[in-house]
């Protein structure tokens, strides 16, 4: 009998390769072969399978796996007889098997041993050793098991086995191996570019080999990237072997025997390398103090590990490079962050305009340096109190910043806080909280402990922050006159500035020395080089306008004259579409969205926002996507207010919303063809939605507006265009849930049903109540998703709509497996069929057959698994669906998977690969590929494994899938094996 978790999780029992079943048994069986014959109780497998997220029963199915286990691993066991293997000792159980049954127990007695030599003064036969302990490896440890213990023990042994690796490096250099050991030093720091270690191993082999200008040119590499990626020089035992390759230091050098047992010249040898390695017993006490011990290094802190190695996010924006002048404020800055009790919160306020996000993204840049692990900067939106963010979506797009991949965020908003809170503590991190709109919004975000600085900035000036939160106050005043001119003639030119320094001065008067204002003229007066200063001085005094956000009783702090001279400069067309513009809810807009709002070819809304552009009314932030500054958005909206109609508004808000929906129904059709969908209202006339053709295009559009379309159907929701916030809602579904964007997928079915009883529609009640239910299961909130689920079946029920009953009865077999009721699952899905088979309904009777087959494979009946995927294929053939005939190989080649028939699996996944290609399902070809990566390694074809994992991954990656972490770690393991 044998075991394996060095790789997937397999047994063999009389030569013969057992059939472990489903996932979560294969579970139960880790659990019980990691403990080496210690008890395991029932409470603990329970966690170790679901940990707080459990189905209804869960004992009852931790039970029946262990039923299922023991006839697996006893198959001659006689009916009655007690088993002999997996035994039950009190509430729990224990298997019973020799060490030397399982690979990793093998594996860490050669280690141990290999240490032992090592303590003797062997390294030749402790080499040996840690090679034939490496072989054991078989791919990525406890590949296909789910559940927290598998995911925390997946990482302690990926740790363990590159500890291993480094040493086996070591003890090979001192055996000089160095002319051997290059190619694969270099193969692995380029996967481990973090890892120190195998940068110190490679600077040595390389100045071993006689190439100390690479060995150098390598160390100059490995600073400038620690220093760009995490704002740190290398560590002291790399810059100390640094500094003695680059003197040529005598004891680097090899001596010319090493003799293994110890002794001569071999002894010195190890001693002079321990130097550099720290693995050599001291010589007067014996005593291997620096010999890492394997298991430590398994349980290395996380984060100090290259598998546990932390996104390190860098969202400042980028630095403006002709910001001048706040030297007197930065200084105050530096000063509080110098201080001992340097405190963690600055808080940044002072009146509208006077450059509060550039002043602190010019500090962040000059500070980010003094925190190693990363920035975090996000736009609180303050100052527009219709769409200020919201702390919770805030903190869950941190979340996303700092790696966590939709599917491990918790629903629970206190969760998400806890969790955003524990992620940043010991950290330190720089975070930016522009624009907020008080100290409520701010505090939820601030991190638990002091290693973090975060600078707030905000119009108001947050005196509660001051009071509770002892956060210091920087005000930013209006700029002195000097820094004023200083601004002006960077971006006007000093030779200009010269010939009229009485108009410069006027300027700058006029503008009340308020940065935006400056700003706008600046840029005014550049774009006219022949212009006198002079002339700009008059304009903007014959200007009697001013902008109620800048008034605070003096005149002279008035910009409203500089945003309207800049204004009544535009073209008819380009000045009638900066006022729409403040009915789009932003923060950004596109060509194709700007020519719907305006109702005018897309050719001359590009060049009517390059205008814009021109006059810094708008900013081009990407190719073809402009935004504009919260101020200038108010005097838009002033604008459109006096000049255009109610009722003109009213018409190109129904012209943006009619591109947003048509739009999204185009692109989500692609990613999803053969679903059912809801016929939107004919646009109006002169909107133009946006022309998607395939499903790459189609990903990249939803990606891109993602939270614009959510914003707008919460926004839409309460008003006049209800009826298009929950079609656009519904829209959206495929591409949230097909992404795991299931907290935004909650949040817009919500609005749709609020939207959907505005206007008494039933059908999108019916449609919004079946996503809540779905997303609710998602989100493992089943408790709350039965009422809606129910709600939705009655209401299709009503309405005579077969196809929402079908797909509203498989999300409920989907809440059944979730709480491990298959024989109620199977009902529902029965029913579902019957309804597409009435409706004539060819896709969705093969994709309920897939999913049955899916059952099946879960239950390890994995015969009548193959019978429903391949009556799924013949189904989805026969109605020209090819994503779900290709869905259907992919469930097929799995059934076959687990069966242990890896051929058969194979060419199933080929199979799901050509139609897959064929439509451009991207996520579809991706899952086909790392499925296939996992039957060609569990045969040992270690390069088709690669290379499969390699095309899914740069797929998963270019779409922003949060699956490409997955198969970059099995493609990290493959490469380490």
């Amino acid at each position: 009998m044998r075991f394996t978790v060095l790789g997937p999780v397999r047994a063999w029992v009389n030569g013969r390769e057992a059939p472990l079943g489903p996932p979560q048994q294969r579970a139960v069986l880790t659990a019980l072969l990691l403990q080496r014959g210690r008890p395991v109780g029932v409470a603990e497998l329970v966690d170790a399978l679901w940990g707080e997220e459990q189905p209804s029963d869960p004992v009852a199915i931790v039970r029946t796996y262990v039923s299922r286990l023991r006839r697996v691993l006893e198959p001659d066991r006689v009916p009655g007889s007690p088993p002999q293997l997996v035994v039950s000792i009190a509430d729990g159980y224990a298997l019973c098997i020799d060490d030397s049954s399982l690979d990793l127990a093998v594996f860490e007695a050669r280690l141990a041993e290999a240490r032992g030599l090592l303590r003797e003064g062997d390294p030749a036969r402790a080499s040996e050793l840690l090679r034939s302990a490496l072989v054991e490896w078989g791919g990525t440890p406890l590949s296909g098991v789910p559940g927290p213990l598998a995911e925390t023990e997946r990482s302690r042994l990926v740790e363990l086995r590159l500890g291993a690796i480094e040493v086996r490096l070591s003890v090979d250099l001192v055996l000089g191996r160095h002319e051997d050991l290059v190619g694969e030093l270099t193969s692995l720091r380029a996967r481990h570019p973090l890892r120190e270690r195998l940068s110190e191993l490679l600077l040595l082999a390389l100045y071993r080999c006689g190439r100390q200008a690479e060995a150098l040119e390598m160390y100059r590499l490995t600073r400038r990237m620690l220093v760009e990626e995490l704002g740190v020089d290398p560590g002291p035992a790399l810059r100390e072997l640094h500094s003695r390759v680059l003197t040529a230091d005598p004891s680097l050098s090899l001596p010319g025997v090493v003799v293994a047992g110890g002794g001569g010249d071999g002894v010195d040898a190890v001693d002079r390398d321990a130097a550099c390695f720290g693995w050599v017993p001291d010589r007067e006490t014996g005593v291997d103090s620096d010999v890492p011990s394997f298991d430590e290094v398994a349980r290395h802190r996380e984060g100090t590990g290259e598998d546990a190695i932390t996104v390190q996010p860098s969202q400042l924006p980028a630095v403006l490079n002709v910001f001048t002048g706040r030297m007197a404020e930065l200084a105050h800055g530096e000063a509080l962050l110098s201080d001992k009790r340097r405190p963690a919160v600055v808080a940044i306020s002072g009146m509208a305009g006077t450059g509060k996000t550039a002043f602190a993204v010019h500090w962040a840049h000059r500070i980010a340096s003094c925190f190693p692990d990363g920035q975090l900067f996000v736009s609180l939106r303050g100052v527009d109190s219709g769409s200020t963010a919201d702390p919770e979506a805030v903190i869950r797009h941190f979340l996303e910043a700092l790696g966590m991949s939709s599917h491990e965020i918790p629903a629970d908003p206190l969760a998400q806080a806890a969790l955003y809170r524990s992620l940043l503590a010991e950290r330190r991190m720089l975070i930016v909280l522009d624009d907020a709109q008080n100290s409520e919004q701010v505090r939820p975000l601030l991190p638990g402990t002091s290693s973090c600085f975060v600078i707030v900035t905000s119009r108001t000036r947050l005196q509660g922050l001051v009071v509770s939160n002892g956060a210091r106050p920087l005000w930013l005043d209006l700029m002195s006159p000097d820094e004023a001119r200083d601004m002006l003639t960077r971006r006007i030119g000093a030779a200009r500035v010269a010939a009229e320094p009485q108009a410069l001065d006027a300027i700058v008067e006029l503008c009340g020395r308020l940065p935006l204002a400056l700003a706008v003229v600046a840029a005014r007066a550049a774009m006219h080089p022949c212009f006198p200063l002079s002339a700009i001085a008059e304009e903007l005094t014959e200007s009697q306008g001013s902008l109620d956000a800048f008034a605070d009783g003096d005149p002279a702090t008035d910009a409203r004259a500089a945003f309207s001279w800049s204004y009544r400069a535009l073209s008819p067309g380009a000045a009638r579409l900066f006022r729409l513009l403040s009915l789009h809810l932003g923060p950004e807009i596109s060509v194709p969205t700007a020519a719907s709002l305006a109702a005018v070819p897309p050719r001359d809304a590009r060049a009517f926002l390059a205008d814009l552009a021109r006059v810094h009314l708008l900013a081009e932030v990407a190719p073809g996507r402009f935004d504009f500054h919260d101020l200038l958005r108010c005097y838009a909206a002033e604008l459109v207010r006096e000049h255009d109609t109610e009722a003109e508004r009213h018409r190109a808000e129904q012209r943006l919303l009619d591109h947003f929906l048509h739009t999204a129904l185009g692109a989500s059709t692609l990613l999803t063809p053969y679903r059912e969908t809801v016929e939107p209202p004919e646009p109006l006339y002169g909107t133009t939605p946006e022309q998607i053709t395939d499903l790459q295009g189609a990903m990249g559009w939803l990606q891109t507006e993602r939270r614009m379309l959510c914003t707008t159907v919460v926004q839409a929701s309460t008003g006049a265009f209800a009826g298009h916030a929950w079609r656009l809602a519904s829209a959206m579904v495929p591409f949230l849930d097909r992404q795991g964007y299931w907290h935004d997928l909650l949040l817009t079915q919500q609005a749709a049903l609020t939207a959907a009883r505005r206007v008494s529609d039933g059908t999108g009640q019916a449609h919004a109540h079946q996503m809540l239910g779905f997303t609710f299961v998602r989100l493992q909130r089943t408790q709350e998703a039965r009422p809606h689920l129910e709600r939705a079946l009655e209401l299709f029920t009503f309405l005579g709509d077969p196809l929402g009953q079908a797909r509203t009865h498989r999300i409920l077999a989907l809440q059944d497996l979730r709480a491990g009721g298959y024989e109620a699952a199977c009902g529902r899905y029965q029913l579902a069929y019957a309804l597409y088979e009435r409706a004539g309904h060819l896709s969705g009777q093969a994709s309920v057959l897939n999913e049955l087959g899916w059952i099946h494979i879960m239950l390890g009946w994995f015969k009548q698994a193959v019978d429903y995927c391949a009556r799924a294929i013949t189904l989805h053939q026969k109605s020209g669906d090819l994503m779900g005939e290709a869905a259907a190989h992919d469930g097929l080649g799995y059934a076959h998977h687990c069966a242990g028939d890896y051929a058969a699996a194979i060419n199933c996944y080929q199979r799901a690969l050509v139609p897959g290609r064929r439509i451009g399902d991207r996520c579809l070809e991706a899952s086909a590929l790392g499925h296939m990566g996992e039957a060609q390694r569990a045969l040992g074809n270690t390069e088709a494994a690669r290379a499969a994992w390699q095309a899914a991954v740069s797929i998963l990656e270019t779409l922003g899938h949060p699956d490409a972490r997955k198969v970059r770690d099995s493609l990290r393991l493959l490469d380490q094996s």
